[in-house]
Parts: C-alpha cells; sequence; structure tokens
C-alpha cells in the first residue's frame, strides 16, 4: 500500500510484482502508484508544512521519531526475514546496516531535536550606528523529496526520514522498484505505530522511474535528496535547476584499498577481499580497486583470489554467507558487461570471471579478482557495482596516493600499513569522504558520510547530515 496523506491505499496503476534475487520467484505485489498519486503525495506534504504546527514542535517530533524506531523493532525478525528474500542481503548485514544499525540510528536523530541549539544568539552590535540584537535561528527546509536505491534500502531511508524529520520537514519518498516492501513497512508503520501527522511522511511506491523525476521538478518540493548512480544524479541536478529547489547527492564511488608496504599482506588482502564482495559488492563505499606493492603483486593477486574462491556466492539466508546475488537480472548483465570488457582491456581473471556453475536460478556473478590492468582501464575507472575487485600496483606511497585520487570519484578508501602513523598520513591525502584505516569502521549515526568529486554534494548522517534539512535566518531587532 502507498502512504498517501495519512492513508494506506492501493496505488490507482494497479500493482507490480518484487522478485527473489536469489531464487528469481515471484514475492508478491506492491501498490503501483501514477503521477497523479505523486501529485497527491505532494499536496499533502506541502499543506502539512504549511499549515500544521509540526516543524515548530521539537519535543513531538522526537517523540515521534522514538515511536517510529520501537514500531520497527517489534518487527525486526519479520522485516530481517523480507529483506534477505527482496534485497538478497547476507543475513550477517541485517543486524548491521541493512536493518539494525538505521533503525537504532532513528535514536540518535531523536536525541539531536532535543539537544540542538535551533538558535544562537550573536549580541548586541551597532551597523551603520543603528543599536540591533542580532539572532540566527536554523529551522526546516520544508518538503523533502527523498529518492532511495535498492542496494541497502533501510539504511538509506531512513538515513534521509530520520533527519528530514528531525528538522521538521515533511517528507515524499520514492523507493527503488526492485524494493518496494522495503519502503512499504515504513508507511504502514508510521501509519499504525506512530502520532506522526497525516502527510508529514508519504510513501510512493512505483514502477515508474519517471515519479522522481516529478519530484525533482515540482515547484512545491523545496528540497531533493538523491542517492544513486552518478549519472542519474546529473539528471537530478538538471532537473531541479528549474526551480532552484536544493540538492543533496549521494552517487557513485570506485573506492581505493591501499595495502602499503610494511602492511601484513595476507590480513590486508584477506580483509579487501571480504569486504569488496560483502552483499555481492553491491554498495556505493566498498573498495574494489585493491593496490598493493608491485614488488609483492602475484603474492597478493593469490591470497586475495583465494580468499574468494573461499567466500564464493552463496544463499543469502544462510548466516555463513557474504556474498549473495545481485539485485536483478538487469544488474547481472551490466556486471558482466565489464567483465567482458576487462578481458578486451587485456585483463585476466585471477578467480571467477562468471556465473556459479552451480546455481541455475537467481542472478549470481562469482566473487571475482581481475589483474592485469591499469588505473586507466574502464574496469578500474567505472561503478560495476557487483561482486568484482580489481589489482593494481604501485611503487609507494606517493604513487599510490597519486593512483587513488586519479578517479572522478571520491567517496572512500582504506589504508592498511603496519606504522599507524605512516597509514594516516596516506589516508590525510585521499581526496574522499571516509576513509578507513587499519580496518576501522567509520559509520555510524554521529559519522557525516558523503564524497569529493563526482562522488555528490552534501552529507548524510551526523550533525553535517542533519543541517542539510535545515535553513538559516538571521534576525536583528532595533534598540
Amino acid at each position: 500500500m502507498l502512504l498517501l496523506d495519512g492513508r494506506l491505499v492501493p496505488g490507482t496503476g494497479g500493482s507490480f510484482e518484487t522478485i527473489n534475487p536469489a531464487t528469481e520467484e515471484v514475492l508478491g505485489t506492491a501498490a503501483d502508484a501514477t503521477a497523479a498519486d505523486m501529485d497527491r503525495a505532494i499536496g499533502a506534504a506541502r499543506r502539512a508544512f504549511d499549515e500544521t504546527g509540526w516543524a515548530a514542535d521539537h519535543a513531538f517530533r522526537a517523540r515521534c521519531l522514538r515511536q517510529l524506531r520501537d514500531g520497527l523493532r517489534r518487527r525486526a525478525e519479520e522485516l530481517r526475514e523480507m529483506t534477505i528474500r527482496e534485497v538478497g542481503a547476507p543475513r550477517f548485514l541485517t543486524f548491521g546496516a541493512q536493518l539494525d544499525a538505521p533503525v537504532g540510528d532513528l535514536g540518535w536523530f531523536a536525541d539531536l531535536v532535543e539537544s540542538y541549539a535551533w538558535e544562537s544568539d550573536l549580541g548586541r552590535a551597532e551597523p551603520m550606528g543603528m543599536p540591533s540584537h542580532r539572532r540566527v535561528r536554523r529551522e526546516a527546509v520544508g518538503v523533502v523529496g527523498a529518492i532511495t536505491p535498492w542496494n541497502f534500502p533501510h539504511q538509506i531511508n531512513l538515513a534521509k526520514l530520520g533527519p528530514a524529520l528531525a528538522a521538521g520537514n515533511t517528507v515524499v519518498l520514492k523507493p527503488a522498484p526492485d524494493t518496494p516492501w522495503c519502503a512499504a513497512v515504513l508507511g504502514e508503520v508510521i501509519a499504525e505505530e506512530t502520532d506522526i501527522p497525516a502527510g508529514v511522511v508519504n510513501v510512493v511506491t512505483s514502477s515508474d522511474h519517471g515519479l522522481g523525476a516529478q519530484l525533482t521538478r515540482d515547484p512545491r518540493v523545496d528540497l531533493v535528496s538523491f542517492t544513486g548512480s552518478t549519472a542519474t544524479g546529473r539528471e537530478v541536478m538538471a532537473s531541479a535547476a528549474g526551480t532552484l529547489k536544493r540538492v543533496f547527492l549521494e552517487l557513485g564511488g570506485k573506492s581505493a584499498f591501499i595495502v602499503l608496504d610494511d602492511a601484513d599482506l595476507r590480513a590486508a588482502c584477506s580483509y579487501a577481499a571480504f569486504s569488496g564482495v560483502a552483499h555481492a559488492g553491491q554498495g556505493c563505499a566498498i573498495t574494489t580497486r585493491i593496490l598493493v606493492p608491485r614488488e609483492r603483486y602475484a603474492e597478493a593477486a593469490e591470497i586475495t583470489a583465494g580468499t574468494l574462491a573461499k567466500l564464493g556466492a552463496g544463499d543469502p539466508a544462510d548466516d555463513r554467507t557474504i556474498c549473495g546475488p545481485v539485485i536483478s537480472a538487469r544488474q547481472r548483465e551490466r556486471v558482466e558487461g565489464y567483465l567482458e570488457l576487462a578481458v578486451k582491456e587485456g585483463g585476466s581473471f585471477a578467480c571467477g570471471g562468471g556465473r556459479p556453475a552451480d546455481r541455475d536460478k537467481g542472478f549470481w556473478i562469482e566473487p571475482t579478482l581481475i589483474t592485469g590492468l591499469s588505473n586507466e582501464a574502464r574496469a578500474a575507472r567505472e561503478e560495476i557495482f557487483g561482486p568484482v575487485l580489481v589489482l593494481l600496483p604501485h611503487d609507494g606511497d606517493d604513487d599510490a596516493v597519486r593512483i587513488a585520487n586519479d578517479s572522478p570519484y571520491g567517496l572512500s578508501g582504506a589504508v592498511h600499513g603496519g606504522d599507524v602513523e605512516r597509514a594516516r598520513s596516506v589516508a590525510r591525502r585521499l581526496r574522499t569522504g571516509t576513509v578507513s584505516v587499519n580496518g576501522g569502521v567509520w559509520y555510524g549515526a554521529d559519522v557525516p558520510f558523503g564524497g569529493y568529486k563526482q562522488s555528490g554534494i552534501g552529507r548524510e548522517m551526523g550533525v553535517a547530515g542533519f543541517e542539510e534539512y535545515l535553513e538559516t535566518k538571521a534576525i536583528a531587532e532595533g534598540l
């Protein structure tokens, strides 16, 4: 069902199927919204912002966010199984970023509502000889259009919804057609288990990608928060320019995992393999370029390929699975296109390179390591979004930094080295929004996430992410 103006309703376009990517079975159907439904959602969000006290009542918003968190927690096991089946997410990830962590993060934003300095006093001044008392207020932007992808649906839906609501905005959420149930359940919990007023949140599932463009163009929408590919991000930005609305863009990545010459090569390469193909590599911040000392390239290839072969591709419902299926036949074809391209560019497969021989149903790609390419190859420069890693040689710290930064993207990165201060020094030189040093985990509600260059505009999560959804107003009173 859609959530429109406080009511759970069917889509006027009927329904569309959602598919289990591990088996290709039809799980069921989701409400299929039309442009008319989206128009109604935008209108409801506009009225809720303009005509209710939602934006002004900080304590009420904090309470509603905690209600949403608690309602989702009560349905945690149901949501866990749904996420494994609809997203193809390995079970182990649902105890972290695929479910439990983003639900818990709602509490952090509720706390922030109560502790945030909504107004600051600049004191008295006499500009142009006129005595004045100045204050600065932070206020909600207004109506937020949130457009989200399929790879980490709970995390990304809630990373937009939580801070946007905490800031006092109203929201229209347009999720990806591949994972409509993960968004529809938010509408159910909001309608049935929270006091969030009608129109404050609207959830619009649809098979029509064009509804996202409708959100970006509509003058009633004040800000668009989009997560997805860089190519689509450009289209969102261009479309939003017509009404000069603000945009937050969290886009693609081709992040580097740098192994320094004093690192434990086996530990570093094994960790790079594990992290690179988790959830079939379907994460924008996953490190998919592994940079190793040139003189140890062959050894690194053997270690990384051996780890990938042991991990394999498995049933996401299995507790031991790290790499599950990719989301769809379309995505599998995209990944296979890059595998063919890598061979044409002169690369070879140290591991994987195709579909698992033992699976005739589902959208599977073997964990794959490509060797023999330079950083100029398309397979080394473009985001593949599959369980495919590229091994590249470097000639020391300066060369590793040069190669890592030689990318249109700048979302994430990793550095492994024996000398921690040296590793930190390399990390500081990377032009990326997040960096892990020796396995450090940067994910958290309090940590801003986003990228440099073509990896996006703005930050999500943390105080910085919360403030993306605020306007600044200066008030001066004559004395």
